[in-house]
């Protein structure tokens, strides 16, 4: 119950955000926000009910996939519903519970030691590399940016 909460409480932040930041009214943005609460719970529920451990994302991004793809009844108004909702609209309470739920485990954080830093250079200065080098390839083939 704490979850579904959390997931109605990040969309209706997601919802003023997108109100204030983007200047989409409420009522336009709301049924996006609504269908990926719904996807979200279903990915959840999924992940629940298999007989084996698996993340919770690829759940929730195959669901996605499925719900705006070509064959889907609907997929036209889904899409267009969730292209109302600004990305960082909806990053933002993301990143503020992820941030808040990371505090409460400050005491294990600094167990890590030092060690976790240069980790973590190393791999999203990599990740900014590898997407920056996707990124031109990809570019080229399409022949922008020359």
């Amino acid at each position: 119950m704490n979850q579904i909460l959390t997931i109605f409480i990040i969309g209706f932040i997601a919802l003023i955000g997108n109100w204030i930041g983007y200047k989409v009214p409420i009522m336009e943005s709301l049924p996006g926000i609504l269908i990926l609460a719904v996807i979200t719970l279903i990915g959840m529920g999924f992940t629940r009910i298999l007989p084996f451990k698996s993340p919770v994302i690829v759940w929730i991004s195959l669901f996605a996939m499925l719900a705006t793809s070509p064959f889907f009844p609907g997929n036209e108004y889904t899409a267009a519903a969730i292209a109302k909702i600004n990305l960082l609209a909806l990053a933002t309470p993301i990143l503020a519970y992820a941030g808040l739920s990371l505090g409460k485990d400050v005491h294990l954080f600094k167990q890590l030691s030092w060690r976790i830093v240069v980790v973590s250079l190393v791999v999203f200065s990599g990740t900014f590399l590898f997407a920056t080098l996707f990124a031109e390839i990809v570019f080229k083939i399409q022949g922008k940016f020359y």
